[in-house]
Parts: structure tokens; sequence; C-alpha cells
């Protein structure tokens, strides 16, 4: 469906139209109307029933013209028969003719996209999708078609929109999309002409709250802004009423004088703004790119000494490398020389030990000799002491009486010159109280 010219308020309507201009009127509609629904010119009609009546009338007559044939004889009954086939013929071919035409009167083409609203003495039936349809029924007929595929652009300005500050706004247009979900519930709850008033009041109310809440100065943040709020307002109102809003949007909006020359004013200091961003973008670019050279030349340098510091690293490792090699070749001379000593030491140490082991082995065998001596010698003074030892003196009592004291002042006596004096070799001295205490050699 075509949309109105912009900055005109959209106008709902309904028309009556033949079934031929259905389909031009719901995609184009008239004079700038928006002919969502179509009240179809029925040609139904019953003068199908006339060529139906004739018909059996004639039938009728030619069965009363068969029965009076066959009660009569000669010309009358000839006449009579004659008749009766005439009016066979006749009511044939009316009877053929009012069911052609009841046909064709009975079929009924919804066009696609669109939904039919059947009804039958005047109640309503049921709808009819696109396609062909019969009506076999005399008193059926469609008496509304409606467009239920379409979204019909609508296009509603507000005049003298009050702002936050009560400044009226010279206009705001709103556009919104809208489809027919129920093709029974509109035409029969309201209708397309009233939805246009209802629409239209429903559209005012909520673009003049939305604007309550915006102040003057940003009054042009309402073009393109998010309405969604506004949609799920306006689904919630023409919900009853079988229609559902798809989208919707704030196109344009137009201030007063005052502020529109303020924003003007408002929009030069902004190019202003804008033309010193970008003279100041362009002075940081070539800045940036300055520093980026200097940056590049002072890596370029960088590189440079990196290069020749691992070059002079190269040289100074390759110095340690050689250094180190005399180091460790020095280090092994002075090994070799150590090992050299060493095992010479070691040699010495191993003779000096085999000499010592072979003098500690002739002194065990010196040891032995010597003590096998000692051994001797010790057996000859034991010999020579044993043959000087004191002879013992046997003191004999008799037993069982007590000693006198005679022979204890003896004994007494004699030990001691015993024990001083000259000994006889291999003698012996016995006292013997039988001996009356005197010596015996």
């Amino acid at each position: 469906m075509s949309s109105v010219r912009s900055h005109r308020r959209s106008v709902i309507s309904e028309a009556v139209a033949p079934w031929g201009d259905i389909a031009r009127l719901l995609r184009g509609g008239e004079a700038g109307t928006l002919l969502p629904v179509i009240i179809p010119k029925h040609r139904r009609r019953l003068w199908w029933m006339l060529p139906l009546w004739a018909g059996g009338y004639a039938l009728l007559s030619g069965v009363m013209l068969t029965l009076k044939e066959s009660g009569s004889d000669g010309l009358g009954g000839m006449a009579a028969g004659a008749l009766a086939t005439l009016s066979y013929v006749v009511g044939v071919l009316l009877l053929v003719i009012g069911g052609l035409w009841w046909w064709r009167s009975s079929i009924v083409e919804i066009e696609q996209g669109t939904h039919g609203v059947l009804t039958r003495y005047g109640a309503v039936v049921r709808t009819l999708d696109a396609g062909r349809h019969y009506l076999w029924h005399p008193w059926s007929r469609v008496d509304f078609v409606v467009d239920t595929a379409t979204e019909i652009p609508y296009s509603a300005p507000v005049m003298a929109c009050p702002t936050q500050e009560n400044v009226p706004l010279r206009s705001i247009e709103f556009f919104l999309k809208f489809r027919i979900t129920d093709a029974v519930l509109f035409v029969r709850t309201i209708g397309a002409g009233n939805f246009d008033l209802v629409l239209s009041s429903a559209v005012q109310d909520a673009i003049r709250q939305r604007a309550r809440r915006v102040r003057t100065e940003r009054a042009y943040d309402l073009r393109g802004s998010d309405v969604a709020d506004m949609q799920d307002l306006l689904n919630r109102q023409l919900d009853r009423y079988g229609v559902r809003i798809t989208g919707c949007n704030i196109p344009d909006v137009q201030l007063p004088a005052q502020y529109q020359q303020h924003l003007a004013t408002r929009e030069q200091v902004a190019k202003e703004h804008t033309a010193y961003e970008q003279e100041w973008g362009l002075i940081r670019k070539r800045r940036i790119d300055s520093l980026g050279m200097d940056i590049e030349r002072a890596k370029k340098i960088r590189d440079a000494r990196i290069v020749e510091v691992r070059a002079a690293l190269n040289r100074a490792r390759e110095e340690v490398a050689q250094l180190l090699e005399r180091q460790e070749t020095e280090a092994q001379r002075v090994r070799f020389e150590i090992e050299t000593r060493g095992r010479s030491g070691l040699i010495a140490a191993e003779n000096e030990a085999r000499a010592q082991q072979a003098l500690a082995k002739a002194y065990r065998d010196n040891r032995a000799v010597l003590q096998y001596e000692l051994a001797r010698r010790r057996l000859e003074v034991g010999s020579r002491l044993a043959g000087k030892a004191p002879r013992p003196v046997v003191v004999r009592t008799d037993g069982g009486t007590d000693t006198s004291a005679l022979s204890t002042l003896f004994t007494a006596q004699l030990l001691p010159r015993l024990t001083s004096g000259d000994r006889a070799p291999n003698g012996s001295a016995f006292l013997s109280a039988e001996d009356g205490g005197h010596d015996q050699r």
C-alpha cells in the first residue's frame, strides 16, 4: 500500500467497490487515503432462480401434456405430444441456464494477502482465505475484504507539542507501520473510519507524553530515538481491535524560530569545533608521524649499537675462550706435573713402606729371638734362685696337745738365724717335738 505524502496526516478509511477494483484499491489506496478494508459490490441476485422456476414449470407442463396425449387420439394427441416435447426441451434448457447462472454467481475469488468476512443472514460465519471459493447458499455473501498481510504505513504529525519547559514545538513527525491480525475483530469492533480517529488520538497522546520529558534544546534528539516503549503502549491500546504495530520511529522534529536560530548557532559552533578537532587531528597526526620517524631512527641507532655490542661481545667471548684454553692448557700442565710428583712421592712412599715393613718383620724376628733368650735367661735365673732358696723348717707338734713355752721360745730364736745365716745346699731343718727341739742335719 502506498504511503501518503510527508508532513500530512494519513487517513484510513474503507470503500465500496466492485470485485475487479478490490486489488487496485487495497494496494494503491484512493486520493491519498489508506483503504485496508473494501466492501465489495455483490453481483449475487436472485435472478438465477427465474430460469429454474421457469424450467420447472416447463417440465411440469410437459408432463401434463404427455398425460393429455395418452388420453386423447387423433390430431389433438399429436399436438399435445409436440407441445410436451417442446416443453421438455425448454424446461431442460432453462434448468441448465439457471444452474450455470447459479454456479457462476456463487464463485468468489479472494485476493492474495487478504481475508474475506463471510456472513449469512447478516451474521459472521467465518473468514475466507485467499483463493477461489463457492458460496452455494443463496443468502451467503462476503461483506468485507480485509488486507491482513500488508504492513500499512501511517504518518501522524503532531502540531504545537509542548516540551518540558512548556515551549510548543512546531511539529513532530511520527511514522508507524501496522498490520491487521484479526479481520473479523477489526471490522466488527471498530471499522476503518473509526480506527483512523483512535489511532490518531493514541499517537498524539504518546508523542505528547514523550515530548513532555524532553528539554527544548535537546528536542532534535527525538529524531531517530528509541520508541520501543511507545510501540508497546500503542500495541496494548490497539490489541483489542485486532491490530498490531510492527514498527515506528520519529523521522523529523521542527522547532520554533528562535530555537532554530539558537540551534543554528550551536551547529555553527559544533562545526567550528569539528574543524578545530580535525585541525588538531592533523597536527597530532604530523606530530605522531614525526615522533614515529624519530622512534624509527632511534630504533636504527639502537640496532646498530646492538650489532656493535654483539660484535664486541663475540670478540670478548673469543678472547675469553682463548684465555680459558690457555688457562686450561696451563692447568693441565700443572696437573701433569703434580701427578708426576705425586706418582714419584707415591712410589718413594711405597718403597719406604716396603722397607719399613721388612724392617718391622726383622724386628718381629729379633723380638722372637729376644723373647726366647729372655725366657731362657728367666729359666736360668729361676734355677739359680731355686738353688739358693731357703730350706723349709717344719715344726712338728703332737696333735691334740698344747705347744710348750720352751718350744715356742726356741723356735722364735732359731728362725731369724735360719733365715739370715748360711744355709746348707740342698738341706732341710726339721724341728720336731719328738726330737726335743734339736737340729738334725
